[in-house]
């Protein structure tokens, strides 16, 4: 009733969730923490004062809020949770934002339940200026930098 993805989809985020890459969007290296629920990457299109923004995804196919379950929420949002705290310690922002959406209206783009995470700095515009696609090469710092600091959590 509330699913918008066209017949015979194929999910971006299922394919990173389950170990492979996304010709021209995300790749694996781009993802920095993942567990049998949840996975974080770094994602492809930045704003110009937020670079190294992150995604928090389900591993498991959820398209939208309203198909969202608790047991996986709880796992969405204290990856989110996490994902904040570090950026606080590694990016030296001011605050972190999230976002998500759902359906055709507000612009759902991705048919995958997504969890935006920003790092916010004072005066960033981050709603105010366009987005723009990043290249791997210009993810990777931010992704190896997550990826050491959960790595460090785990020891």
């Amino acid at each position: 009733m509330y699913n918008h993805a066209p017949e015979g989809y194929v999910c971006p985020f299922c394919r990173i969730a389950v170990g492979l890459e996304n010709e021209g969007w995300n790749s694996q290296s781009d993802v920095f923490y993942q567990n049998q629920w949840v996975t974080a990457f770094v994602a492809p299109l930045w704003w110009p004062n937020n670079a190294g923004h992150a995604i928090v995804i389900p591993n498991r196919h959820i398209e939208n809020v309203y198909d969202m379950t608790l047991d996986i929420a709880v796992h969405v949002h204290e990856l989110a949770r996490q994902v904040s705290i570090a950026f606080m310690r590694l990016y030296n922002c001011d605050g972190t934002s999230t976002r998500q959406h759902n359906g055709t209206y507000p612009l759902q783009e991705v048919w995958h339940y997504h969890l935006h995470v920003f790092p916010r700095y004072v005066d960033d515009h981050l709603y105010g200026l366009e987005r723009q696609t990043t290249t791997p090469e210009e993810r990777l710092p931010y992704a190896e930098r997550l990826r050491t600091y959960f790595q460090s959590l785990m020891e």
